[in-house]
């Protein structure tokens, strides 16, 4: 999920000290200094072990999003929540938000005695949501917040007392989840990412993403399963965008498809990495030049702006290889690629016969999702500033 920021983030504390090995979590299938950066320095006491936290596919039609367990408050209350390389809060339901949550596990403030309450209230508004369903409204989803603090767990790690938003009311598209909330885990660390950080976490973070029919997903912190890497890591340098600080944003060079550009897709732009976005977003002069290069049969859905639709009958006949060219640390060009098994994403509920393609047509953003990330072991690594693609292993 991509967010916008309109609550301040706290400043992160620096220095140096022992470092702990690596936890992994499995999940279930759902200010950035100018290019090139220094590594950023980061307190680190020692920490238990480590730790592979398990993921959870949320399947809403798709198997695009993971999620996995965290607890919170004294005594511990198990949550669940996307782990979210798109935004940089922690926000949770609560039960403050009562029958806009009915669908999710709500954190109940008043059965923690270390549950600190802020005092502010804001909003939050996300360009990207659940499921491959184009995003149409600045309004359509929206979480009213309310600032707090309290103790906050994720499998073996102890992020202490760290700072959330509970979530106070929301729109009805975000009640489809039945996970608690969202971790944001950006680049300038708020929130779950920062208290571990805090706590002497290295300041690593992989995530070996799975179809559901495979399932074993796993999120793991303070470093990389080398288990789940087949083949060479090649790092990317984030980019200094103004437009998209605090974001996984890399460079690109060019998208192709099937080996073939054009003078619309042989262009520098800019692309988010984000967990928690299904689908492919592209500028629409780039989704447009990509399908004018797949089928002239694939064509805009005239009442869901954005999305791009061809019938169903037709996806097996198409070869779809779309690369992103990005460039390594080390100036070398390298791809991340969507295959061709990732065009479609299913039928449109209300036209059964034709099935929705991967790429959705958003002005001004650019994003690498999960449909190209299961392929991929991907390391996000806050002190370097970059980002890692490594074919995975399943």
């Amino acid at each position: 999920m991509l967010s916008a920021f309109p609550l301040a983030l706290l400043a992160l504390s620096v220095g140096v000290g022992a470092t702990p090995d690596p936890t992994t979590i499995n999940l279930t299938s759902r200010k950035i200094n100018p290019s090139p950066r220094s590594p950023r320095d980061f307190r680190k006491r020692s920490l238990s072990t480590t730790d592979n936290i398990p993921l959870t596919d949320f399947f809403n039609g798709t198997d695009l999003q993971w999620f996995g367990n965290i607890s919170m408050g004294t005594p511990p209350q198990m949550l669940t929540a996307i782990f979210d390389t798109g935004s940089s809060l922690l926000v949770i339901a609560s039960t403050q938000c009562g029958v806009a949550c009915s669908n999710q596990i709500q954190f109940n403030t008043s059965k923690s005695s270390t549950f600190r309450d802020g005092g502010e209230n804001g909003t939050v508004a996300f360009a990207t949501g659940l499921g491959v369903k184009p995003v149409e409204s600045d309004s359509e989803l929206v979480l009213n917040l309310r600032s707090g603090s309290d103790h906050v767990r994720i499998g073996e790690f102890d992020a202490g007392n760290t700072s959330l938003f509970t979530i106070t009311d929301q729109t009805p598209e975000m009640n489809q989840d039945f996970f608690s909330g969202i971790s944001g885990m950006s680049p300038d660390p708020d929130g779950l990412l920062k208290g571990l950080i805090n706590e002497g976490m290295p300041p690593v973070f992989s995530f070996y993403l799975t179809p559901q029919a495979i399932g074993h997903a796993e999120m793991t912190l303070g470093g990389i399963d080398h288990s789940k890497v087949k083949g060479d890591l090649v790092y990317a340098q984030l980019s200094n965008n103004s437009d998209f600080q605090g974001s996984w944003q890399l460079s690109s060079t060019q998208i192709s498809v099937n080996g073939k550009t054009s003078s619309a897709l042989n262009v520098s732009r800019t692309f988010i990495v984000d967990t928690g976005t299904s689908n492919i977003l592209m500028d629409p002069q780039a989704a447009e030049a990509v399908y004018s290069i797949i089928s002239p049969d694939i064509k805009p859905k005239a009442n869901l702006t954005g999305a791009f639709g061809i019938p169903c009958d037709k996806i097996s006949t198409l070869t779809a290889e779309i690369n992103i060219t990005l460039t390594s640390t080390d100036g070398k060009s390298f791809n991340v690629t969507i295959p061709s098994s990732e065009l479609s994403v299913g039928p449109f509920a209300d036209e059964p016969s034709l099935c929705q393609t991967v790429i959705n047509a958003f002005e001004g953003l650019n994003i690498i999702g999960a449909s190209a990330l299961k392929h991929y072991y991907s390391v996000f690594d806050v002190g370097q500033q970059r980002v890692g693609f490594a074919p995975n292993g399943h």
